[in-house]
């Protein structure tokens, strides 16, 4: 994988060209190189030799007055403590906090391998989501306090946002945040108040791997009459730690009134726990009474704009790890595929134009690795093509966010507007096909696939959550059409359509290159005009229907573009197998994948109504 990270890095997006601008200029393509060599070896040594340890040996709760301790297996508290020494929590911070200032391009790059050895062995990204939204909206007191111990890796974090009765539909929360006290806006951390009530599935809601959890949680402020705020404008954020601090960092002792109330139990991604909390049920008393104490980020009901500083950053590693699963599941179904022999090579067509049987073939040959067969070659070329594709987006979408926080305006505004339209694909796209790749990747094994004796069932359980996890499928596929592909009037989706166009305008006269791009400029045209044709009645009901099939079509336009450009990247470098390669799955995608569009944006067009004219009744 490291010849691919490269390659991408160097070759198809020319990072280096970053350290010619002030924020990162200490660095170079060495400094570069360390990063990624010092983050694979952690990858190799602390994380993938217990990624099925930490599968089978589930979060277990040891019962006690506090609500019990959540037990870990001693290789999760080992890869933590490695990857917080690393640096890599602080990573694109300003060096005065004890950052490397590394661009977000490069941190995601080294990010990946952390992923691909075991997706759920540490919960770095939280940790990092949760700080840095405190940067961009918390007080200077609420980042020295909360934000710098977390990037240091002595605190964690998490994003509390769902809650038993209410998962995708945060409008309907009932987590109520009162104020405490008379002279609650004049604590130094901020407005503190009292919280109470829930929150479900909760990632790294409650360990001991570090002295102290950071929740973010997103809570309702009653109006005067006692009455909580309907929809999401009532919303507001707070900081809630599991111990109690003062005003400069230091833990007073006091444990904050929340509490673990259940461990979730997961299909894959067992290393990580997943919690249900409650909030100021009286198990605690900070104070003398019950009420965890939360201190508010930002205004009174700005709490959802807020995390979405956190929830767009997560939904882009949500991404990665999709990827990188099917990555690690690519590379053992490969792997696989050299070396078990199984068959033989047909050896010319069937005797009187009947069946191909074992007349086609000469028993007396010896079997050939599987890999030789051309229906395996189809599902690795599959994985190949998804994996590899899918990290290209990916860091994309990272060199997007070096662009927004270092170019100069114009590129800042053009690559925010293009973040915008692509976080649903970058979510959401890897979340689907590289899940295909794992099934894929079992199906390359055979028997020996669904068994527990080789890792790639893990993989798929793992990554199946990632259809899930930050925002469904079908809520990232409402953001995408109903919002982020016609606001501003369409700038973003005309934005991605030019650089799309810039690329199939490169590859015109390219030998090998000018078919697909025709064939892209042909797709790029029917997304074009399924968009209009979905909103063309203007009633929302009718165009979002078939959102799903818009995400898995647009999707699919995105990938086949960022493999267009890929591989005119390729082109310039000299022969070998690794060119060749990249040729071929570009060659696999436009052949095979690309023209599945056509179904997809015939239902969208056409705002075909069967699925929300059904009567539950008739089901």
């Amino acid at each position: 994988m490291r010849d691919t990270v490269d390659f991408l890095l160097h070759d198809w997006l020319r990072v280096e060209a970053l350290v010619g601008r002030p924020r990162f200029a200490d660095h170079s393509r060495e400094t570069f190189a360390q990063v990624l060599d010092t983050c694979e070896r952690i990858a190799r040594d602390k994380y993938a030799p217990f990624n099925r340890l930490v599968d089978t040996e589930e979060p277990r709760v040891v019962p006690g007055p506090d609500g019990g301790t959540v037990i870990l297996p001693q290789a999760t508290h080992d890869a933590w403590a490695a990857y917080a020494a690393s640096g890599m929590l602080a990573a694109a911070q300003d060096y005065a906090i004890g950052g490397m200032q590394l661009p977000y391009t490069v941190e995601a790059a080294a990010n990946a391998f952390f992923a691909k050895a075991s997706v759920s062995i540490g919960a770095g990204m939280l940790t990092t989501g949760n700080a840095n939204l405190l940067m961009a909206h918390g007080t200077a007191a609420q980042q020295r306090v909360f934000a710098h111990a977390e990037f240091a890796g002595r605190w964690s974090g998490t994003m509390c946002l769902s809650e038993p009765q209410a998962g995708s539909s945060l409008s309907d929360i009932t987590m109520r945040a009162e104020p405490d006290g008379d002279d609650f806006e004049s604590d130094p951390l901020g407005p503190r108040y009292r919280l109470r009530g829930h929150k479900m599935w909760i990632s790294a809601g409650e360990h001991e791997l570090t002295e102290n959890i950071v929740h973010l949680v997103l809570a309702k402020i009653p109006a005067p009459d006692g009455r909580l705020v309907p929809g999401t404008k009532g919303i507001s954020l707070f900081i809630v730690p599991k111990r109690l601090v003062d005003a400069d960092g230091h833990l007073t002792g006091e444990r904050n009134d929340v509490v673990l109330a259940g461990l979730n139990h997961k299909c894959g991604w067992r290393g990580t726990t997943n919690t249900l909390l409650n909030f100021g049920e009286g198990r605690f008393m900070p104070g003398g009474r019950a009420g965890a104490v939360g201190w508010r980020v930002g205004a009174p009901g700005d709490g959802l704009r807020c995390m979405f500083h956190m929830m767009n950053e997560a939904r882009i590693g949500v991404g990665m790890a999709a990827t990188m699963l099917g990555m690690a599941g690519f590379e053992a179904s490969l792997q696989y595929a050299k070396q078990r022999p199984q068959g033989r090579p047909l050896a010319g067509p069937p005797r009187h134009g009947g069946p191909i049987t074992g007349s086609g073939k000469d028993p007396t040959q010896p079997q050939v690795p599987i890999v030789e067969h051309a229906d395996v070659k189809r599902m690795l070329l599959a994985q190949k093509a998804y994996a590899e594709g899918a990290l290209a987006l990916e860091l994309y979408c990272a060199r997007l966010v070096d662009e927004m926080h270092t170019g100069d305006a114009a590129a800042s505004a053009d690559a925010r507007r293009l973040l915008d339209v692509l976080t649903p694909v970058a979510k959401s796209w890897p979340s689907e096909w590289c899940l295909e790749a794992n099934s894929l990747a079992i199906q390359v094994l055979g028997g020996y696939g669904y068994t527990r004796d080789f890792p790639v069932e893990q993989y798929w359980r793992d990554n199946r959550l990632n259809m899930i996890h930050e925002g469904t499928h079908g809520i990232q596929a409402l953001d995408l059409l109903g919002r982020k592909v016609v606001m501003d009037g369409g700038a973003g989706l005309k934005l991605l359509a030019a650089r799309v166009d810039d690329t199939i305008r490169c590859c015109g006269r390219v030998e090998g290159l000018a078919q697909p791009a025709n064939a892209l400029a042909a797709a790029l045209q029917r997304v074009g005009a399924a968009t209009k044709s979905a909103w063309a009645t203007g009633v929302p009901e009718e165009a979002l229907a078939n959102a799903t099939p818009y995400l898995q079509a647009f999707g699919h336009v995105v990938l086949a573009w960022i493999w267009l450009d890929v591989a005119l990247a390729a082109q310039r470098l000299p022969d070998g197998a690794a060119k060749r390669g990249r040729f071929a799955a570009m060659r696999y995608f436009f052949a095979y994948e690309l023209p599945k569009i056509d179904a997809w944006l015939a239902v969208v067009a056409s705002r075909e109504a069967v699925c929300r004219q059904m009567d539950p009744a008739w089901f």
